[in-house]
């Protein structure tokens, strides 16, 4: 997937995350608009109404007094009947209105309904509906309420537009729509001189077309424009701060918006919050831009914009910066070192390059670092990490990084995930890394670290360590077993994968008894699977292919709790985990169900119990020694999606239960002895010819032998007279037992869980 076409680098639920901490600074301002306008100054809005102590007691005397107004207002107070009328207007063009009819009709006053507040002149002026599963238009009548200030009608199921009389009411400060299902384009109205709006949400919804700066042209108070997650068009808006002294936030996040950063961007100088990521732009990031000091959120991520970051430094209250999947070039410049209040560094994605900055260590406020997929080099020694004692989340994965891990890390006591994956570090592994009491998720994989047993006897004292990939180390050494082994107790995720390990299946990996995924691919591991491996009953995630392993498949195998059930609760991962080189998982629930018993030297027949496990994905048995018929209970893995049993000894024909199979998108049996007809129900007509080659007695019209009419019937009656008599068995035997497998299902059913 190219950068440029990847939307969805940071999950849409961190999207949503974000949104929610903006829109709580959009209701701030909002009500210290209100106050502000109450005391008829034009102050700026950060040096009145806000968290700071105030310089005179009178404004927020007066923001208290409003709100006691708007609560304390006489529940007797009367509205007006075209009020009603209005909201009667609205109420008809709902589909869905989720109870309103029983509030807004069953009580003559208006202003007892629910969502609705009143002044004490019976004028309707706030409504505020919000999440309560509205469906329908928004109707135009909801413009004649003139004293209307606040409207909330976000997260509900509205479609249709967003009718032009609430853009340009003179009296609505607050509008937000956002999270609905609203449709169109904004077409270009020229709003009046004498509108009140402060905060407009439209985010959320499907709106299209171009940006409608004409209609905001008027809006002289407007604080907060939030038009996110829509698919508006064009280019940025050049002129959007021209007489606006209150303009704050500006969120133009996942849209279709291309072209250059406008440099007149530059002149909205009380601007705080700038995001306009997952768009289509490109050219530099404007000289102009980094002179709006007051910013503390810039967010241009997943666009195609390129140079450097000089002039970073200037930006001196930022709080987060996010300039990650585009093209940037170049160092981070020692300036980085100014911005003292930075919590979020997100440089991930780019071509940078170069030595981190000493002055990275002055930033003492960072929290998350972010600078994966770049050419970074050098040693990481050069921070000093002990002065950023906040730091959660270090993400270096992808560079060219040197030496060894500083162990000025190891005082970052709230680092909760850090990944140091695909770099050049080499050297053992520290006991100072025990010092990071809240680490969940370690990732130093393909490295040049050596001592698997001083390291993994290090590692296993954490507590807190929830997911370890060290896997691409530890060359041609020797897995570890232990007589005694204690630690791990609370580990999901183990990958010790690619290492060409010697050895054994080590016994001290069933005491890891919350182990979900075990990955020891391509190493030189030789034996049996051991018996105890259904000890580890929540591992739903095996990949031991490409080893030595020998035996048969043990019966326990097919024990396995969570493979027979689907069910699965997700556990979000603090970094995405990379199975191939673009193909990432956020959550478990992402993995597939796996077995892959790959590549190794295994023997025997495959079991007939391998049907029990019926939340596979996908099962890999290929290029081993496997002998007999493929078994007819694989027609009961009917969510199976891969199944490769190529290159064993496999014969007898393919089972026609296997048509039942109705997600398989990648099937191979290719060099086996298998014979008789290829099923032509199911997924197999979607299979190509190499899934069969190597089987020379198979027919079927597109291979080289082709069936006789005697031959396919014989092959069809046989198979069809054994699943008759096997389904005949199976029925009996589950009239028989089918309480105790009832009951049996049920206790399971407690024990599987994955959060």
């Amino acid at each position: 997937m190219k950068k440029g076409d990847k939307r969805n680098a940071r999950s849409r639920y961190s999207h949503v995350f974000q949104y929610s901490v903006v829109g709580a600074l959009y209701t701030r301002m909002a009500w210290a608009g209100l106050c502000c306008s109450m005391e008829k100054t034009m102050q700026p809005l950060r040096f009145s109404c806000n968290n700071r102590r105030p310089k005179t007691i009178r404004i927020p005397l007066l923001c208290v007094a409003l709100v006691l107004l708007l609560f304390l207002a006489s529940p007797a107070t009367s509205c007006k009947e075209e009020e009603k009328a209005s909201l009667l207007g609205f109420l008809d063009g709902l589909s869905q209105n989720s109870g309103l009819t029983t509030s807004w009709q069953n009580d003559t006053n208006c202003c007892l309904w629910e969502g609705i507040i009143c002044n004490i002149n019976g004028a309707v002026m706030d409504i505020s509906l919000a999440s309560i599963g509205l469906e329908g238009h928004i109707s135009p009548s909801l413009g004649n309420l003139t004293s209307l200030l606040r409207l909330n009608l976000s997260g509900n199921s509205l479609s249709g537009g967003l009718p032009p009389e609430l853009l340009l009411s003179s009296s609505i400060t607050v509008l937000d729509v956002s999270f609905n299902k609203l449709n169109g384009e904004f077409h270009e109205l020229q709003s009046t001189p004498k509108s009140g709006m402060k905060v407009i949400n439209i985010s959320s919804n499907l709106f299209t077309g171009y940006f409608p700066s004409t209609t905001l042209g008027g809006m002289k108070n407007l604080a907060a424009l939030n038009m996110s997650n829509n698919s508006f068009t064009g280019e940025l808006p050049s002129m959007l701060c021209v007489e606006k002294p209150f303009f704050m936030v500006l969120d133009l996040s996942y849209n279709q918006f291309h072209g250059r950063i406008p440099t007149e961007l530059g002149n909205c100088s009380g601007l705080r919050v700038l995001k306009a990521g997952h768009n289509q732009l490109n050219g530099t990031l404007p000289a102009e831009l980094f002179n709006i000091t007051s910013l503390e959120h810039l967010s241009f991520p997943n666009n195609h914009l390129q140079g450097t970051l000089d002039n970073v430094g200037k930006l001196s209250n930022l709080v987060i910066l996010d300039l990650g999947w585009n093209g940037l070039n170049g160092k981070i410049p020692s300036s980085i070192g100014q911005l003292k209040r930075l919590e979020e560094l997100h440089l991930d994605n780019n071509n940078m390059s170069g030595e981190l900055p000493s002055a990275l260590s002055d930033c003492s406020n960072l929290t998350t670092i972010i600078l994966k997929d770049n050419n970074f080099q050098g040693e990481l020694k050069h921070v000093n990490f002990s002065t950023l004692s906040n730091l959660r989340f270090l993400d270096c994965r992808s560079n060219k990084f040197t030496g060894t891990i500083p162990e000025s890390l190891y005082s970052c006591s709230n680092l909760i995930a850090l990944r140091l994956s695909f770099n050049n570090l080499h050297g053992q592994f520290s006991s100072g890394i025990n010092n990071l009491n809240s680490l969940r998720f370690l990732g130093l994989s393909h490295n040049n670290f050596t001592n698997i047993t001083s390291a993994l006897q290090i590692l296993s004292k954490s507590r807190t360590l929830s997911l370890l990939l060290i896997g691409g180390n530890f060359k041609y050494e020797t897995m570890p077993d232990y007589d005694t082994f204690y630690g791990f107790e609370n580990l999901m995720g183990l990958a010790i994968n690619e290492c060409s390990l010697y050895g054994y299946l080590p016994n001290w990996l069933a005491k890891l008894k919350n182990l979900r995924g075990l990955l020891l691919d391509n190493n030189k591991l030789r034996g049996p699977i051991p018996t105890w491996i259904n000890i580890l009953s929540l591992l739903f995630y095996l990949d031991i292919s490409n080893n030595n392993l020998t035996g048969d498949i043990p019966t326990e195998l097919m024990e396995m709790p969570t493979l027979k059930s689907a069910h699965s609760d997700p556990i979000i991962l603090k970094f995405p985990i990379y199975l191939k080189p673009f193909l990432q998982y956020r959550t478990t629930s992402g993995f597939p169900k796996m077995l892959n018993l790959g590549n190794n030297e295994f023997t025997g027949v495959i079991p007939p119990q391998i049907g029990q496990l019926q939340a596979l994905l996908t099962l890999n048995l290929s290029f081993n020694n496997f002998h007999g018929e493929i078994p007819q209970s694989i027609g009961n893995l009917t969510n199976l999606q891969v199944l490769d049993l190529s290159y064993n000894n496999l014969t007898g024909t393919i089972p026609s239960s296997l048509e039942r199979l109705h997600f398989l998108s990648k099937f191979n049996i290719s060099s086996n002895d298998l014979e008789g007809p290829v099923p032509t129900g199911g997924q197999f007509s979607t299979f190509p010819d190499s899934s069969f080659f190597g089987n020379p007695k198979l027919c079927s019209p597109t291979l080289m032998h082709h069936c006789n009419s005697a031959e396919a019937a014989s092959v069809s009656i046989i198979s069809t007279e054994q699943y008759i008599d096997k389904a005949i068995i199976a029925v009996a035997f589950g009239m028989f037992f089918g309480v105790g497998v009832l009951y049996d299902q049920m206790v399971l059913s407690r024990y599987i869980y994955f959060g």
